[in-house]
């Protein structure tokens, strides 16, 4: 059936052909049916509890000393709940009014610079109208050259 006159891609084929014919199952496809995810055995999974480098529970307290230190330096730490949490709430309007300023002062500088950028382009406008023209048609047929 193979002709020595064929060229090697034509022969390939024609073998190729020959075995979906047959009814053989490639090894790829034998392979792929035999890797079927529904096949695989069922993983054992277990859960564990964190705990710290010495095999002991990481849920004291103790695992944070220097945090407990400056607590007590600032007196918020074994008093009352309330007063902990009045200054977490002090704490967190401060950070807040911060991020408002620091938002505000950006859009600020962002709205002079591109005043600034904008009056530049004008005035170089103003300065040499002819250059800008020239720059304006030139990127306008670059532009209409890549559409």
């Amino acid at each position: 059936m193979i002709d020595p006159k064929q060229s090697p891609a034509v022969q390939s084929y024609n073998i190729e052909k020959a075995q979906q014919d047959s009814g053989e199952p490639e090894a790829l496809d034998q392979g792929l049916e035999d890797t079927f995810p529904a096949s695989d055995p069922v993983s054992v999974t277990q859960t564990s509890v964190a705990s710290s480098i010495d095999g002991q529970s990481g849920t004291g307290r103790e695992d944070y000393p220097l945090v407990e230190e400056a607590l007590r330096a600032t007196g918020e730490l074994g008093g009352d709940k309330s007063r902990r949490v009045d200054s977490l709430r002090r704490d967190a309007g401060r950070l807040s009014d911060q991020a408002s300023e620091v938002a505000s002062g950006a859009l600020a500088a962002g709205k002079a610079e591109a005043k600034s950028l904008i009056q530049s382009i004008e005035d170089t406008v103003r300065e040499r109208p002819l250059t800008a023209v020239g720059i304006v048609a030139a990127l306008a047929w670059i532009w209409g050259a890549t559409r």
